[in-house]
């Protein structure tokens, strides 16, 4: 048994249930390390607020589920009994604790998340065009609070696994596990791809949304998604890209639309061709789609700057730095 003891008597985060699954399937030589980054991960590097956030889950309130949605737009859940306007109200106040919420949206108990990404409508664009998740072990690499995670396990998935180490996305997870249930085959891990053994080898689906322009050398992180996946395994990547030919790449000189950490955009054809090289086949390119201030947009959910801010004012088609504004597509190929 495994549990991990956050600031104060609770909550305690139980991955007994993974590490169990773990050493009996090719996740195991994974499974030895796991304890000892997680402990690593939220003992000696705690965001600021960690502790705040940690006690917002301890004052959620214990309320019966009487469905839970996977299958929907808004992942969440309802009971039979409506709750009061003040016990909703409430609510309310106690997720907003947890603000900025970037990815979803979700409904829990009528407390509708009108998060900064509309990521159901990425979701839509790759449902029906990748393999089947039925009954698969899947990898979701930057999965921010999980949303997708909950939609990858409503579309029957075996097992999921969300690694990302921004600690505010793991308290907006527990968050929403709490209302919707442990029992589900789905857990987030404070961890970067960093952490997964090399060339381990074990998953049937890996997911790398918007994390590929994050990297130093995005080569490398193909070949680190190359050495997660099972030999026939599919990668489901999504990334920014710029309209060219093949070898066409935009390296920012400083800034990407006020991002400090965007370092490679290619152009499509580009791409296929490094996951060619990395080892990937039967590569294809399933959309191509520029971002909208429909599908990222400031919310009372996040109420930071988003993209409108992004934009020329003046030019909408060009970031405030003057590059292409944000285009992304989305790639399926097989290791």
């Amino acid at each position: 048994m495994f549990q991990l003891h956050l600031p104060g008597s609770t909550p305690v985060i139980d991955y007994s249930g993974l590490l169990s699954v773990m050493t009996e399937s090719p996740l195991a030589a994974w499974s030895a390390q796991l304890p000892a980054q997680l402990e690593h991960s939220l003992g000696q590097q705690r965001h600021g607020d960690f502790n705040r956030w940690m006690e917002t889950l301890r004052s959620l309130p214990n309320i019966i589920a009487d469905r839970v949605e996977l299958n929907q737009d808004r992942v969440g859940v309802t009971s039979t009994i409506p709750l009061t306007t003040e016990t909703r109200q409430l609510l309310m106040q106690q997720l907003q604790q947890l603000h900025p919420w970037r990815k979803g949206p979700y409904e829990i108990h009528g407390v509708h998340i009108d998060s900064e990404w509309r990521s159901d409508w990425k979701w839509q664009r790759l449902q029906g065009v990748i393999g089947r998740l039925q009954g698969r072990r899947v990898l979701d690499v930057g999965c921010g609070n999980g949303y997708h995670c909950w939609r990858m396990i409503g579309a029957g998935a075996d097992l999921v696994i969300g690694i990302d180490p921004t600690q505010l996305f793991l308290a907006q997870f527990l968050a929403v596990r709490h209302f919707l249930g442990a029992h589900w085959p789905v857990y987030l891990l404070p961890l970067g791809i960093e952490q997964v053994p090399q060339k381990l080898h074990a998953f049937d689906t890996l997911f790398s949304m918007g994390v590929l322009y994050h990297r130093r050398s995005p080569v490398d992180h193909l070949l680190e998604l190359h050495g997660c996946l099972r030999c026939g395994g599919e990668l489901i990547l999504e990334t920014l890209v710029i309209d060219g030919a093949e070898g066409t790449i935009l390296v920012p000189a400083g800034r990407y639309a006020k991002m400090r950490n965007v370092w490679f955009i290619p152009s499509p054809k580009t791409l296929v061709g490094w996951l060619k090289r990395c080892g990937f086949r039967d590569v294809r390119i399933i959309d191509v789609n520029t971002t909208s201030t429909e599908e990222q947009r400031a919310t009372e959910w996040m109420r930071f700057e988003s993209l409108a801010d992004y934009l020329h004012p003046a030019d909408p088609s060009r970031t405030l730095e003057g590059y292409p504004a944000p285009k992304r597509a989305l790639f399926r190929a097989i290791a």
